[in-house]
């Protein structure tokens, strides 16, 4: 059986691994290898949208990111409870018209023993802003280390 570290049930410090491993794989907009860390019949509510299975969510991925470019994610960890992680985020990212949105919203995962997650429910809000508005300016791909987050921003 395929395994996901770190696995439940969470500690502080992995919870907050678990986090950023998430952010990063996010980042990298790869559907494929965003994919792999759900089950196979994974279930979701992305806004409005229900999607059931990990093949669902893979074609989900990818219309995103191919309306939502230039896209910077943070997330910050929320709570946890033995195989459950709620976290908070905002990402930004333009349309193909050039306009920018920076998204907030909140996530609640849960896991199964192999670290997969079995059910991500996202509840987003979408807020117009100016370019010179960004505040996420790190090259497309994880975000480094000694960039600020969420909280540092105060979002």
């Amino acid at each position: 059986m395929q395994t996901r570290p770190p696995l439940p049930p969470f500690t502080t410090e992995t919870a907050v691994q678990k986090v950023r491993l998430a952010e990063d794989a996010w980042n990298s907009r790869d559907p494929e290898r965003v994919a792999l860390v759900y089950t196979e019949d994974t279930h979701w509510r992305n806004r409005a949208e229900f999607l059931d299975g990990r093949d669902a969510a893979r074609h989900f991925l990818q219309r995103k990111w191919a309306r939502e470019l230039d896209y910077r994610l943070i997330k910050e960890l929320w709570t946890y409870a033995g195989n459950r992680i709620a976290v908070r985020f905002a990402y930004e990212w333009h349309d193909d018209s050039g306009h920018w949105f920076r998204s907030y919203g909140n996530e609640n995962w849960a896991f199964n023993d192999a670290g997969l997650m079995t059910h991500r429910h996202a509840s987003i809000n979408d807020t117009p802003i100016s370019e010179t508005e960004r505040r996420f300016h790190w090259p497309l791909g994880r975000r480094p280390d000694d960039h600020p987050g969420l909280s540092e921003f105060g979002f």
